[in-house]
């Protein structure tokens, strides 16, 4: 015989559930994004898959500033870009090579990427995440969005839907979500 209460426990565990999932915001495959510090406004592609995000950089180097690690750079996203951009180092990330960019002779698995941080506004929301710097050109989409800046966005990506948070809208008054 079926307990009358096996239905109303089933009822409230599904519940809190539903209350989560209506506080993320729902973004398309891409998405507008506005770069704070660097004055950019490009389109990005949200990926689930990736880990962390990657914004497409040229001519990455390395150097000390006041005995802290910072990181100089220019965008490789088109010929408007020829400005050196410099932003503090975050850390130095290992990103796992794909198999066909996998070189046997020198029998590195990982590549290191610098990593710096970067105010990022998607629709009216604005998120500090940490981007890595790598050479994106051969890409359609300059700026790469990991799965761990998609949570700093509480986003749920829907992939049949392209540009659903419009052109970004984060105001000076709006307070970054660290």
């Amino acid at each position: 015989m079926r307990s009358p209460r096996l239905p109303s426990l089933l009822g409230l565990l599904l519940v809190p559930g539903l209350g989560l999932a209506s506080e993320k915001t729902t973004y398309g495959l891409n998405e507008y994004a506005r770069l704070d510090e660097i004055d950019l406004e490009v389109a990005a592609k949200l990926d689930t898959g990736a880990i962390t995000a990657s914004l497409s950089a040229r001519d990455i180097k390395r150097f000390k500033r006041n005995g802290e690690s910072w990181v100089r750079f220019y965008l490789a996203i088109d010929e408007a870009h020829q400005h050196p951009i410099e932003r503090p180092l975050a850390r130095i990330s290992r990103i796992k090579r794909r198999a066909g960019d996998y070189d046997p002779d020198a029998g590195k698995h990982y590549t290191a990427r610098p990593v710096i941080a970067l105010n990022v506004c998607m629709g009216k929301a604005m998120r500090r995440i940490e981007v890595n710097l790598t050479d994106r050109s051969a890409f359609q989409y300059p700026l790469l969005v990991g799965s761990e800046a998609l949570k700093r966005f509480d986003a749920l990506v829907d992939p049949a839907s392209k540009y659903t948070a419009g052109k970004p809208a984060c105001g000076p008054d709006v307070s970054i979500a660290e």
